[in-house]
């Protein structure tokens, strides 16, 4: 009987552990097994979002200094970008807002700005055809305050207002687009409208608006060429080229406003921006040296800043 139950036992503590062996074997599977993910079951990105907030900051001050100088400076500027593109089905709308703002103090000269700009751009497609969509585009371009002309380092011609000039722009037509970074934008029929929200501005027919008039109304063809490129692991360019004509005024005359920025990412937390903006507008009159008005002329603008910078 003893011997019975001996064997017994010794049978037992077998199966147990072959039974524990199994579950070890059969844990171990369960870690090492590879879950394949079903691909009908993933959700596309209908929206693409994000944007880059540069700030620059730069002072100086001299006291005695025998290589000149004004006694005292401080520049600054912002820059904001947002983009927020959609895409799903045969739907496509694209938006970006650029918002910009520097300015410049020194002792001698005072305030002056470096920068100053509105720029909000909003374009809806449908597509008909692969890479191309029929669709309308809305644009509203302006600045946020007063800007001015020196035609000496005594005096100043005021030039510019908040919504003087304001231009708003609204454009059905035909879209190319072959993918999220480089787009074509054609209108034969483009309203815009041309504010000026400015009485001293107004009255003297600023921006082609009729004297005494704050808002003229112009029909004619546009384009827009949008681009925005990766330039490898720290680099980004974003360029866009606008042309208008106005059919009732001078069509040969083509408005042209071309934007470009270059960023590129110095630490986390530090960046370089190099913009080149580019307008030229027959209805935008020069300043001379006498403080008189001029014929119009490109107008070019270079900004470079290396300060804080968040892109998200």
């Amino acid at each position: 009987m003893k011997k019975i139950c001996i064997s017994a036992c010794m049978l037992f503590s077998i199966l147990m552990l072959k039974a524990q062996d199994k579950t070890v074997q059969d844990l171990k599977k369960g870690a090492e097994r590879e879950f394949k993910k079903d691909p009908n079951d993933t959700i596309p990105k209908v929206w693409k979002k994000g944007g880059l907030f540069n700030f620059t900051l730069n002072q100086a001050a001299l006291s005695n200094w025998s290589a000149g100088g004004d006694k005292s400076s401080l520049s600054l500027s912002t820059f904001l970008n947002l983009y927020a593109f959609y895409k799903k089905d045969k739907n496509s709308w694209d938006n970006t807002l650029d918002l910009a703002y520097g300015l410049v103090s020194t002792t001698s000269l005072g305030n002056r700005k470096s920068d100053d700009r509105i720029d909000l751009l909003s374009k809806y497609g449908y597509e008909v055809a692969k890479s191309w969509y029929v669709g309308v585009l809305f644009n509203v371009r302006s600045q946020f305050a007063k800007g001015y002309a020196y035609p000496d380092s005594k005096s100043r011609v005021l030039t510019s207002d908040f919504f003087a000039p304001a231009y708003i722009l609204l454009s059905p037509g035909i879209n190319y687009k072959p993918n999220d970074n480089f787009s074509v934008f054609v209108s034969p029929a483009t309203a815009r409208w041309v504010i000026v929200n400015n009485d001293s501005l107004a009255s003297v027919g600023a921006f082609g608006v009729d004297s005494g008039k704050h808002v003229k109304l112009e029909i004619g063809a546009y384009a827009s060429i949008s681009y925005m490129k990766k330039i490898g692991a720290n680099s980004s360019y974003t360029g866009r080229l606008d042309l208008f004509s106005n059919y009732g005024h001078d069509p040969q005359d083509i408005d042209i406003y071309w934007t470009n920025l270059l960023a590129v990412k110095v630490t986390k937390a530090i960046a370089m921006t190099f913009s080149v903006n580019i307008v030229y507008d027959n209805d935008i009159k020069t300043i001379k040296a006498d403080g008189t008005s001029g014929g119009p002329a490109a107008q070019i603008q270079e900004v470079l800043g290396i300060g804080l910078a968040f892109k998200f």
